[in-house]
């Protein structure tokens, strides 16, 4: 794969740069000269951006609109898989529908709006591109263990969106690329609870580097895309 670089001066956007990828990512982007300034959202950001509400991620949209500065890169380096004491389900007995509700809200429909408000804000010509965090594991032709199933099913609903979405934005910004990445098995709260499955484990700072690499050679064509951190092709 050849480079396709962003061009010079434009504005990068992390989503969800509270979290550890997120983190990495924002450092890492904040030491790349092509870019003049980087703005890092979380939810204790200011302004803050959370997923469950769409008033302040319009809000968060436009303030980076305000910046003056064209938008070459938004990731959205959110998710969720567990927390308050709620863990993935094993089983069909566990499903419980407020958990369902709550990772799609998360991991599908959150990421869903900031593409909505996000995207419109990426320029007509030169690369530009939205990335989102997406898992392996929704991908429903390697799915052969079973479980997880709220967080699959999520996932497999984000990459549906963002497909959808490449195609809308391809027609009027033919040099955008929107892609699901899978991070990698990366050393972080959200993965502390679980093994590798035999993955090298990386730390966020290695995971930010091998993604933003991705990003830099995929091209149009790939728009719409679901890759590895490695740049392969994930089934769908």
């Amino acid at each position: 794969m050849t480079m396709s670089p962003f061009p010079d001066g434009g504005l990068a956007v992390v989503v969800g740069a509270s979290g550890a990828i997120g983190g990495a990512l924002e450092a890492r982007l904040h030491a790349d000269p092509r870019f003049a300034d980087v703005v890092g959202l979380s939810r204790s950001s200011t302004p803050a951006l959370d997923l469950l509400d769409e008033a302040g991620i319009a809000a968060a949209a436009s303030a980076v609109a305000e910046r003056g500065l064209e938008v070459r890169l938004v990731i959205d380096a959110t998710g969720f898989l567990h927390g308050d004491g709620v863990m993935p389900e094993k089983s069909l007995r566990a499903l419980d529908p407020a958990q369902l509700a709550h990772a799609f809200a998360v991991n599908a429909i959150g990421p869903a709006l900031l593409m909505k408000h996000l995207l419109p804000l990426l320029p007509r010509t030169g690369k530009s591109a939205f990335a989102t965090i997406s898992a392996r594991v929704a991908s429903l032709s390697e799915n052969r263990l079973g479980g997880w199933y709220g967080y699959r099913a999520a996932k497999t609903a984000l990459n549906q969106l963002l497909r959808t979405a490449a195609a809308e934005i391809g027609r009027g910004k033919r040099e955008a690329v929107l892609v699901a990445l899978h991070p990698g098995h990366v050393e972080s709260r959200l993965s502390a609870p679980f093994g590798s499955g035999g993955q090298p484990t990386l730390s966020p700072d290695d995971a930010a580097a091998k993604l933003l690499a991705v990003l830099d050679v995929l091209t149009p064509a790939d728009s719409g895309g679901f890759f590895d951190q490695e740049g392969q092709p994930i089934p769908w």
